[in-house]
């Protein structure tokens, strides 16, 4: 397309071809209509979990087509080479209809190939187009147990043995695994380095020999994250991503891409589906109810400025940095006070599940939002940042 609209004209565009193809999610009804679901993290069984992930492809195909895949990615790379700002107007306008699941692409989409096309060489062609299409979905390998939120202390090795590598050594805390084509995995490939260097990063094939993939069984009773195991997984040199010692860079665009991509939407971040259960239970009139209701609404409603400041630096062409810590920090702040205002609301019933709606359902919302709480880098990493990076305090002491 030789012309660039503007944001509201590309709003316009987004919304009249989304009411074409897709139908829009109807206003919540009175108490105890609809769903009541509230999980922060999809818990599907394996046939949901499949045709789910084929949906997805399917919708991301038919996205590409009307050229709403990649907005804000480079023309040469099959995006429309828009801003990131109208990226953003495209995904509010999206999350008005219903769709499949946008957390089985966002790791693609927010975080892997953002850093392919900033970091890659001829992966930006091999992978990027066929991401946008749906042809390729993407996780992320970066965490591991014993490694904590301490990510300069990962053990996974990568020995080069020449235009190959071999990688062994354990993922954890791994999102959408288990349906995706290709991981973005972080190894140490020189565990003599100092500091943060002696790390690369590589594409890695998900169906890999000697690569396997297990579910972990949540808190919740579901399984959304899973181990990634690697035993002699072989990786040619040509899907390294930079240069070789480079990989905390590599590893950094990707997290402070991630860290502008929490799921705040729906129900997930919802103040009115707070009010609406006070309200059922006759408890908006009571003082100790109210007052963290209000501190609730504040709250979200400083979470909304932010993104709207972190919006228009985008606008003016900044990267993302600090102020994606910001808003994670305040993000599972709000909704660690969310689920001890439910808490107080539904007493046991937050904990016995008794049939009735819109009670049990927030027993997964609580917990789930404890992963929120670690993905990403923990509340204290995101402490550290903002107290080093924003405030220029000194640094903690580093190993």
């Amino acid at each position: 397309m030789s012309s660039k609209p503007s944001v509201d004209e590309f709003r316009q565009e987004a919304r009249s071809w989304l009411s074409s193809v897709a139908e829009p999610i109807r206003a919540a009804g009175a108490w105890g209509e609809g769903s009541d679901e509230l999980q922060v993290f999809p818990e599907w069984d394996m046939e949901t979990e499949r045709a789910q992930f084929a949906a997805a492809r399917s919708w991301l195909a038919l996205r590409y087509e009307a050229g709403f895949s990649g907005v804000a990615f480079p023309e040469a790379l099959g995006g429309r080479g828009l801003s990131r700002v109208h990226d953003l107007v495209y995904q509010l306008e999206e999350g008005n209809f219903v769709t499949p699941s946008t957390e089985i692409w966002n790791i693609g989409f927010g975080m892997v190939m953002p850093t392919i096309a900033a970091e890659g060489s001829s992966q930006q062609q091999r992978f990027v187009p066929e991401g946008l299409r749906g042809n390729l979905l993407f996780c992320q390998l970066f965490s591991e147990s014993d490694a904590g939120s301490d990510l300069a202390s990962i053990r996974t090795r990568a020995v080069r043995h020449g235009s190959d590598w071999e990688i062994d050594g354990a993922k954890v805390w791994t999102s959408m695994a288990r349906g995706a084509d290709m991981g973005l995995l972080l190894c140490r490939d020189d565990p003599t380095a100092p500091g943060h260097s002696g790390f690369t990063v590589f594409l890695v094939p998900m169906d890999s020999a000697g690569l396997e993939v297990r579910p972990i069984r949540q808190m919740t009773g579901g399984a959304s994250f899973n181990q990634v195991t690697f035993d002699g997984v072989v990786v040619p040199d040509d899907l390294r991503v930079g240069a070789v010692g480079s990989g905390w860079k590599v590893a950094m665009t990707t997290l402070l891409n991630e860290r502008m991509a929490l799921p705040l939407g729906g129900q997930v971040g919802s103040v009115d589906r707070v009010i609406a259960l006070a309200t059922h239970f006759g408890r908006c009139q009571d003082p100790l109810v109210r007052q963290p209701l209000a501190d609730l609404y504040i709250r979200r409603r400083i979470l909304d400025f932010n993104a709207e400041r972190s919006l228009a630096a985008l606008a003016s062409g900044a990267s993302p940095g600090p102020e994606g810590s910001l808003g994670k920090l305040s993000a599972t702040e709000f909704l660690r006070r969310m689920g001890t205002v439910v808490g107080q609301l539904l007493g046991p019933r937050l904990t016995a599940d008794t049939g009735e709606w819109g009670t049990w359902a927030w027993n997964s919302h609580l917990f789930g939002t404890v992963g929120l709480r670690v993905g990403g880098g923990t509340d204290e990493i995101q402490r550290n940042a903002l107290a080093e990076r924003v405030l220029g305090l000194p640094r903690e002491p580093r190993r």
